[in-house]
């Protein structure tokens, strides 16, 4: 009897674990690249075809630019990885990794003036599942991106030296 709630406590105490990890990870972005994340999060969950809840897992590329004025160009590359809650929890403290799910490999692109992140030129984010991602889809992602900074004069988003 002893045994089985072991086990039982030991699953609980991994799934509060592993999602407070990535409630950590989340939190140590700043409020600049939290943006670009919870932006993601909004566009996958509005698809009719995804059915979990999603969390952000880990960066992969960080980079900004800051050309002064209060502007800042931002390109973010990181995974989100879907969990057992369904889509649309609101508070997903108690959510548990699924490790039976590809991990979604983002990329955002924006302006954001004074903090908030501008309409014009329009964000791009582009969410894959992992091992659909190929060379050509990250390429278009980086001219995309790079065309964002160039549209207003300013370098490339992806020669800075960022983060």
């Amino acid at each position: 009897m002893a045994a089985p709630l072991l086990l039982l406590l030991l699953l609980s105490f991994e799934a509060l674990f592993f999602s407070s990890n990535a409630n950590n990870a989340y939190n140590k972005l700043s409020d600049t690249y939290r943006q670009g994340v919870d932006l993601a999060l909004e566009q996958l969950s509005s698809h009719t075809g995804i059915q979990h809840h999603f969390l952000f897992l880990k960066s992969l590329v960080r980079s900004d630019i800051e050309p002064g004025f209060d502007v800042i160009y931002v390109y973010h590359n990181f995974y989100l990885k879907a969990t057992r809650c369904p889509k649309g929890t609101v508070d997903s403290t108690g959510c548990q990794f699924r490790n039976d799910r590809p991990l979604m490999d983002c990329a955002v692109c924006y302006k954001a003036f004074r903090g908030e992140i501008q309409d014009e030129p329009k964000p791009y984010v582009d969410c894959v599942h992992k091992p659909s991602l190929t060379q050509e889809m990250r390429g278009i992602r980086v001219n995309h991106c790079n065309e964002i900074g160039y549209s207003s004069g300013a370098p490339t988003l992806l020669a800075s030296t960022g983060n």
